[in-house]
This record gives structure tokens, C-alpha cells and sequence, in this order.
């Protein structure tokens, strides 16, 4: 019966750490190690392209590894699968008393990297005496508790949640965490509706849909609504759709927040701006077609005195043209885009709900879509420019 592992946390920043190898194994330890605050030393004939783009901030030797690379280090990681190079690594580690980690072959390792969770200041590592899919197991399930546990330290904050553009699975992992341990949230329509459905009982759900060109809830309400429940020492998520600072007021939220004293916590969204698109099969921006893409809300004519955006500009503009928020002005917004220079024949498309089962994709030309979309509803993404056509 072998004996029990000891463990113990490594603070490693300032200190020397050896990696031996540079492919696939050493591109995913190398981050962890850099942000330790590691001083990272890696030898390797040959790096893998990500490891190339952490370059300088690690020091590499473009050579095979020699033994008197472990001088001076604190540990070392065998990050390939050849067991006689391994075997050379854990001779010359043992010699000078230093720790290694080897992935070639975990039994003659004198250290192992567990399975981590992190939660702000909270780390755990799990080792599974060997298995990694049981350390794994085992990390998931602590992880899952300490996201209930942590909702008892948010007590008195609001999080600006972005969903995502409607697809329940694409919202981040922590946008997911951090709405389970949610006691008050405050939704609008663009959220994935099928998350609310997942909240505890207990959860407290406001309504604050803002409905395009009907009933609405005023913004200053939904202010008001944040700060007073995170007053009362709930933790309060503010779940939109999209992503919370793309025309989400997510801005004003926190500045109101802020100015009432209430911390506040932003957790990105996967915009539909670019997301919607792609899902439609329309990337925004493609080698040798665009290099740019604007995106604009068209909630507001570009007659309106209200408009802020620079139509003839825009109008001149080569790149990719992304309109949210833009259907009921879409026949104007595709005039006044004609009449200061833009092609009429440019290829343009609208979709409908994207990423959701009620997805609508129509397509045409600048001077067609409006026509083309007439009979879709809202939330619409109308795409303009010669990347509607490049995947076919």
C-alpha cells in the first residue's frame, strides 16, 4: 500500500520553474505557472504556436534539454512523453532535490498536479491518487458548492449578467454561476428565458422587459429596482441579453450602482452583433474581403435629430455593416446608406431570433432587405456587406 500524499500550495512568484517540452502538454501548464507569477524557464527543440505567443514572457531555450537547467530551480514540469527523456528529467530533479511533475509517467513522478477550482480567493486542488478523472469528479462537485457558499459573501452586490444572444447555452460559465446563487433577478426579454426556469424557488424574478416601440419599463426603474434589493442585502443579477455594455444601458446601471454605493460586478456577454451572424453563417469580418465592421443601433432613424451616427461616413465606408435594434427603420437606414455611395447590390441579410429555435435567416441585397424582412419580428440583426455571401 503506497502512502498518503502530502499536500501543500506552492507560491511560486519570483521563483525558478523549469518546463521540459513544448508541445501540447506544456501549452496547457505554462499559463497556470505564468499567472502564479512564476519565473518560468522552458526547454523544448520546438514550441507550439500558443506557447509562441506567450513569448517573452517566459525564457526559452531552443535546444534538448541538459541537466544543469534544473539549477537554481524550485520545480520542474516534464511536459513530454518520451519516458528516456523523462527518466534524464527525474534524475537530474532527484540529484538536486527538486520536485517533478511528469506526464509521461505519473508513478515516477515526485509531485502531481491536481485538479483545480477556483473561487476568488478560494482555491482547492483535488488529487485523486493518481486518476485524473476521479481528482476531476471530485473537483466538480466542490465546485458546485462553493458557488451556492459564495453567494452568502455577494450578499449587498449587483452582477451585470450577459446571456448571450438567446441560446441558454451560450452564456459564460461564471454568467451562469453567479445567476445560480442569484436571490433577486431582474431579466429582460433578450435573456434565455429557459434559465429563469432553473432558478431556486426562492429566487425573486423582475419583469423588465422593454418591449420595441411598446410597453417598457423606465430605466431610471430599473435603476431604482438594483440598488434598493442590494440594499436590503440580497446579491442581485441583472441578466440581458447579449452583452450588458453592447446598447444593454448596462453603462447606466452601473454608474447607478456606483453612485449609491453598491458594488458591482460585470460579467461579459456573447454579443449578437458578432454571434447572431455566425450562427447564420455569416462571419463579420473574412481575409481579403473586410477589415473592419461597425456595429450600429438602429433604434433611431437616420432622419431622427437624435441619431449619433455619421451616415455619410458610414456610407463610405468598405467594411461590414452590423444594424441591431434597426428593423423598423431598415428601409431608411439602407436609403440613406445608397444615396451617400454604397452600392445598392451589396449583400445583406437579417436574422431573426438568432441562435434560438425561432431563428429566420433572409437574404438579399442592400437595396432588397428591407422588402425581404418585411414580415420578421423583432429582435432582429441586419448584416451588410460582401460577407453575407462568402461562406455561400
Amino acid at each position: 500500500m503506497s502512502s498518503p500524499d502530502y499536500p501543500l500550495g506552492l507560491r511560486l512568484a519570483g521563483r525558478r520553474v523549469v518546463v521540459v517540452g513544448g508541445g501540447a502538454i506544456a501549452t496547457r501548464r505554462v499559463p497556470a505557472l505564468l499567472d502564479a507569477g512564476a519565473d518560468v524557464v522552458l526547454v523544448s527543440p520546438a514550441l507550439s504556436p500558443a506557447l509562441q505567443g506567450l513569448l517573452p514572457r517566459f525564457t526559452y531555450h531552443e535546444r534538448v534539454f541538459t541537466p544543469s537547467d534544473l539549477d537554481g530551480a524550485w520545480l520542474v514540469h516534464c511536459a513530454v512523453d518520451d519516458p528516456t527523456a523523462g527518466a534524464a528529467v527525474s534524475a537530474a530533479a532527484e540529484e538536486r532535490r527538486i520536485f517533478c511533475v511528469r506526464a509521461d509517467d505519473r508513478h515516477a513522478a515526485t509531485a502531481w498536479t491536481p485538479a483545480v477550482t477556483r473561487h476568488g480567493q478560494v482555491t482547492v486542488a483535488v488529487l485523486g491518487g493518481g486518476s485524473p478523472r476521479l481528482s476531476m469528479g471530485v473537483r466538480d462537485r466542490i465546485a458546485g458548492l462553493l458557488s451556492e457558499i459564495s453567494a452568502d459573501r455577494l450578499a449587498g452586490t449587483v452582477a451585470l449578467v450577459g446571456g448571450g444572444p438567446g441560446d441558454p447555452e451560450l452564456i459564460t460559465v461564471k454568467g451562469r454561476r453567479l445567476l445560480n446563487a442569484a436571490d433577486v433577478v431582474v431579466a429582460d426579454r433578450l435573456a434565455p428565458g429557459v434559465l429563469l426556469d432553473e432558478l431556486r424557488p426562492e429566487v425573486e424574478v423582475l419583469d423588465v422587459a422593454k418591449l420595441p416601440y411598446g410597453a417598457a419599463a423606465a430605466q431610471s426603474f430599473i435603476n431604482e429596482t438594483l440598488v434598493d434589493r442590494a440594499r436590503a442585502g440580497k446579491f442581485v443579477v441583472r441578466l440581458k441579453g447579449g452583452d450588458p455594455f453592447v446598447f444593454g444601458r448596462g453603462g447606466e446601471e452601473a454608474i447607478a450602482c456606483s453612485e449609491a454605493g453598491v458594488p458591482v460586478l460585470v460579467v461579459p456577454g456573447v454579443t449578437s452583433a458578432i454571434s447572431v451572424p455566425a450562427l447564420a453563417g455569416i462571419p463579420v469580418t473574412h481575409r481579403g474581403v473586410t477589415h473592419e465592421f461597425t456595429v450600429l443601433s438602429g433604434h433611431v432613424a437616420p432622419s431622427s435629430p437624435e441619431s449619433l451616427v455619421d451616415w455619410p461616413a458610414l456610407a463610405r465606408a468598405r467594411g461590414t455593416i452590423v444594424v441591431l435594434m434597426g428593423l423598423r427603420h431598415l428601409a431608411e437606414i439602407a436609403d440613406v446608406l445608397i444615396r451617400g455611395g454604397r452600392n445598392p447590390e451589396t449583400p445583406a441579410a437579417a436574422v431573426q431570433e438568432g441562435s434560438t429555435s425561432q431563428q429566420v435567416v433572409v437574404r438579399g441585397t442592400l437595396a432588397s432587405i428591407a422588402s425581404a424582412a418585411a414580415d420578421l419580428r423583432t429582435p432582429v440583426v441586419t448584416v451588410i456587406g460582401e460577407v453575407v455571401t462568402v461562406l455561400g
